[in-house]
């Protein structure tokens, strides 16, 4: 029997919300959307055509109590995916960034402490981005969680990571739930406390609450035309409009890309096993992949004649390698990604296809260099 009927989804109109909105639907349960259609994301202000038709929605805003109340009325089980989301941007638009992750969820957390509902369990989206840089191995220390590193070694073309306690260069390793979160931009700093507080709230009102911790998300749906969307949707973009994709350092830098099938996956267990009840679980592959090597095999599956260009530039609060380390995942809630990114990445050129990709990223980078934060 199945535990929950009655399931609200945040943020249900958008990239990774749209996906669960159709699992779910597709798994029999009813489901309403709360979601304001932010024009960053849905340029028209409209529903986007894959939005699911037998879905509820209600056009509000996580930030406006009235909406929560009418969204949470008759719920059981709550997805909490609204998020103001881009590191980069965070750093400029600081009040928007605290008040839709921070304030946003402090709102629904003030909801169910001080009023009576029907909730039962919360997901709420947390983001790799709260670790900072990720783990690494010092063949004399151990392991070891460097800070970002310095400008003065950037500007010097060094892009090793250091330890932080012997200056040798360190070799990555898979980043647990329980190492240190170094934060380092608005945006991770919201993440991580949105993730504290729905937590916190739940255990003190016996509410079990999971915070999932994306890493790199892609998959169709994606906004090629949104200037601070991922990394492989940005390459995507230029590509299809005959540009090179443009990288940042040597191109050797990492990150871990998990497709979207995969993470609705992990987020339906989240619901529905009681084993990952007031936990945190990091959601990738374990995989790390090259930056240089993403847009390789993009520009390969699209058969483009464009080449990488490695610029060597330096983008602030960049990261060099973090990936996840699935241990905990695999053990508490059974899950493992089950799409290799070959697949995924032909899923995202076929939906890139079908669309108008808009090449905003010079926007995107004047931006951050008018703030001198490239």
């Amino acid at each position: 029997m199945r535990s929950y009927t009655r399931i609200l989804v945040t943020g249900g109109a958008g990239f990774i919300g749209s996906h669960l909105v159709d699992k779910l639907i597709n798994l029999g349960y009813k489901v309403r959307v709360l979601d304001n259609l932010d024009k960053q994301i849905h340029p028209t202000g409209k529903l986007p055509e894959y939005f699911n038709s037998q879905a509820e929605f209600i056009r509000g805003d996580v930030t406006n109590r009235k909406d929560w109340l009418t969204a949470l009325t008759d719920i059981d089980c709550l997805f909490h995916f609204a998020s103001a989301v881009g590191v980069g941007q965070s750093m400029y638009q600081i009040e928007k960034y605290v008040k839709v992750n921070c304030l946003g969820t402090a709102l629904l957390l003030d909801i169910l402490a001080n009023t009576k509902t029907k909730l039962r369990k919360m997901i709420v989206a947390a983001s790799m981005s709260s670790y900072g840089e990720g783990s690494y191995h010092c063949r004399q220390c151990g392991l070891v969680r460097p800070d970002l590193r310095p400008q003065s070694q950037l500007d010097k073309k060094d892009w090793q990571v250091h330890c932080p306690k012997c200056q040798s260069v360190v070799n990555p390793v898979p980043t647990k739930e329980q190492d240190s979160q170094s934060s380092n931009s608005i945006y991770a700093i919201t993440k991580k406390n949105q993730e504290e507080m729905v937590l916190t709230v739940g255990k003190a009102y016996n509410l079990p609450a999971v915070a999932l911790r994306f890493f790199n998300v892609y998959g169709e749906r994606q906004s090629l035309s949104n200037p601070y969307n991922g990394v492989a949707a940005i390459f995507l973009s230029r590509i299809k409009n005959n540009k090179p994709p443009v990288i940042n350092e040597d191109g050797l830098q990492t990150r871990d890309f998990v497709h979207i099938k995969d993470v609705v996956d992990a987020a339906l267990m989240a619901m529905e096993k009681t084993t990952g009840d007031f936990q945190s679980f990091n959601v990738g592959t374990g995989k790390p992949v090259t930056i240089r090597k993403v847009a390789e095999m993009l520009i390969k599956l699209l058969k483009s004649k464009v080449t990488p260009l490695v610029s060597y530039r330096v983008r602030k609060l960049d990261v060099r390698h973090c990936y996840a380390d699935l241990t905990k995942i695999k053990k508490l809630l059974g899950w493992t990604p089950s799409i290799r990114q070959e697949k995924g990445f032909t899923d995202l050129i076929e939906w890139g296809r079908r669309q108008k990709a808009v090449d905003s990223v010079d926007y995107a980078l004047r931006q951050l260099e008018k703030r001198g934060l490239r």
